[in-house]
């Protein structure tokens, strides 16, 4: 990962275009492709981001100041960072994360699932639980009815934050030929709760939504309340 701090400006053009003026930020540029900018306060969430895959391109600009142009993948997505001044840059060697350890409901919510998966959907089998991946644990890693994998993130709360780590270990799973010789990797994002804004991003990444009762799966040995959306 490499971290700089510098005075610099943002422009986003996409779908829509978004613009940060020139104040000192943190960017980060993480070993998984993705490109984030956060401020000093505010919210743990960064102000823009890029990710995965993405490049970078280091050069300056017509008026010969540094510019930093981010490229999406997998669309024309720009993110183009002016750098006016670098305070600080750095780079680690952060090594394979271990994944969040899940405690509470969240851990109780994946053991129940992981021994009914067919309350997510009709047929679905449990392969493995905490699926590893270069990125991190997929929760449950399933098969369908027709024998396609079925990656499964769970969530006490769902939000959109759930939807792109879901989205970023589909993205790397479906680049496995030993999970996809049947077909392509799907994703089900399992939640007590789930947020409209997320269920909307889910839909629109082809993720189905399962709404789970935690009490009812809890107290049953067959069969869990649930709806998929």
């Amino acid at each position: 990962m490499r971290l700089v701090v510098a005075r610099c400006q943002v422009d986003y053009a996409g779908r829509l275009t978004a613009h940060l003026p020139l104040a000192t930020r943190v960017l980060m540029l993480k070993s998984d492709g993705s490109v984030l900018i956060h401020s000093d306060g505010g919210s743990y969430k960064p102000l823009n981001w890029m990710s995965p895959p993405c490049t970078v391109k280091e050069g300056v600009d017509e008026d010969g100041r540094p510019e930093w142009v981010v490229t999406a993948g997998k669309t024309d997505d720009t993110l183009r960072i002016l750098i006016d001044e670098v305070l600080h840059d750095t780079s680690h060697d952060l090594g394979v994360d271990p994944g969040l350890q899940k405690d509470g409901v969240e851990k109780h919510l994946q053991e129940l699932l992981a021994e009914h998966p067919a309350t997510l959907a009709d047929g679905l089998t449990l392969v493995r639980r905490e699926y590893m991946t270069a990125i991190g644990p997929v929760d449950l890693m399933c098969r369908d009815a027709d024998g396609l994998s079925v990656a499964v993130e769970i969530k006490r709360r769902g939000e959109i934050d759930g939807v792109e780590q879901l989205t970023r270990y589909l993205d790397l799973l479906n680049r496995d030929p030993a999970l996809t010789r049947k077909g392509a990797v799907r994703g089900i994002f399992a939640a007590q709760e789930i947020k409209p804004q997320a269920r909307v991003l889910a839909t629109d990444r082809g993720i189905a939504c399962a709404l789970v009762d935690y009490d009812a799966l809890r107290g049953m040995d067959d069969g869990a309340e649930h709806r998929l959306f």
